[in-house]
């Protein structure tokens, strides 16, 4: 049986007040994702001394805890800054976790000077990190980002952002140049090297923290993957921009320090960097089908404003190989910048 808000609230309060050190002094909204997640943030006191916590808040009639559980203690194993869990009622929806702050590398970011070091510092902590994630994966612990589910993310981008978005419909000869584009990708998607992937590795999901920094949270979708797809999720953001000769420097330094490490990077950078940015145009393909389906299917359309930059990500991904050129052109197309003059193969 459903309960009400107020109810489900008053629930809340009295779980996280008899899970905690000392007594509850607040409870306060603290975040929410893009899913039917969301977070409190708490406060004690005890000796005189204030204490926050944060608390999840997933209905198990919309959310699975279970898997968001195995990850925050996977990865916190391998060194990552997840949440320490402290308490769970996982029958309510219930995680009582440590406090991992508020201050995103977003906010940071966008506070920062362009001339001081913070954006090199906090992308150097985030490398030091996801290479600590990745150096303890094994397979058959996290679900495969096989052929299957990377088709259905692209075709996100048919079905969201080209069909009910734009309202266009693709004839055939547009169908069969998508598909072209899209077998392309998933032949080197699936042909690189696979590692734990966190799958939302970028600068609204790591959080700035005083020790082992960054804090990580947002994993419960992490799965088996290819090797380029995390560090596409940080360097070509959705919600900030680089120039790219500090994007190549970033992604050099990640490559340098993996290839070091012993993770099973390409010993060319070249070729490394090829796959980085074909990874990204399945990416960002799948994204701007994401921003579409949130506006249009979920009411949310605070993501609109990130499209841009996401188009302009893909465009210079299918200006750099002859392979994704096509796709260019159709985007053109859809876009209005050109005639549709078909295509044939």
């Amino acid at each position: 049986m459903e309960h009400t808000e107020h109810q489900r609230i008053e629930r809340l309060r009295a779980w996280v007040a008899s899970e905690l050190p000392a007594p509850l002094i607040d409870l306060q909204p603290a975040s929410a994702d893009a899913s039917f997640r969301r977070y409190f943030r708490v406060t004690t006191a005890e000796g005189g001394i204030d204490r926050s916590f944060v608390v999840m808040d997933a209905p198990p009639s919309h959310e699975d805890c279970g898997p968001w559980l195995k990850i925050a203690h996977l990865f916190r194993a391998a060194g990552a800054n997840t949440p320490q869990i402290f308490a769970e009622n996982l029958t309510d929806g219930f995680i009582l976790m440590s406090d991992l702050g508020s201050t995103t590398y977003l906010s940071a970011l966008n506070g920062a000077a362009l001339n001081d070091d913070t954006a090199d510092r906090l992308y150097r902590d985030a490398n030091a990190s996801l290479i600590q994630i990745q150096l303890a994966t094994q397979a058959g612990v996290l679900p495969p980002y096989d052929a299957a589910l990377l088709r259905r993310e692209l075709d996100l981008f048919p079905d969201w952002y080209v069909a009910r978005h734009l309202g266009t419909t693709l004839n055939d000869a547009q169908r069969r140049l998508l598909e072209s584009v899209f077998r392309a990708l998933l032949d080197n998607n699936l042909a690189q090297p696979k590692v734990f992937v966190h799958r939302d590795w970028h600068s609204r999901n790591l959080m700035v923290t005083a020790a082992n920094n960054p804090g990580v949270v947002d994993f419960q979708d992490a799965v088996y993957g290819p090797i380029t797809y995390d560090l596409v999720s940080i360097y070509k953001d959705a919600y900030i921009a680089w120039d790219e000769d500090r994007l190549l420097d970033w992604v050099v330094r990640y490559w340098e320090a993996a290839k070091k490490a012993g993770l099973p990077v390409n010993a060319d950078f070249g070729a490394f960097y090829r796959d980085f940015e074909w990874m990204g145009a399945q990416r960002h393909i799948k994204v701007l089908g994401i921003f579409a389906r949130l506006c249009h299917r979920d009411g949310k359309d605070g993501y609109l404003k990130d499209m841009p930059l996401v188009m302009r990500y893909l465009r210079r991904a299918c200006e750099r190989y002859r392979e994704l050129q096509p796709l260019l052109g159709l985007l053109d197309v859809l876009e209005g910048r050109a005639a549709d003059v078909g295509y044939t193969f």
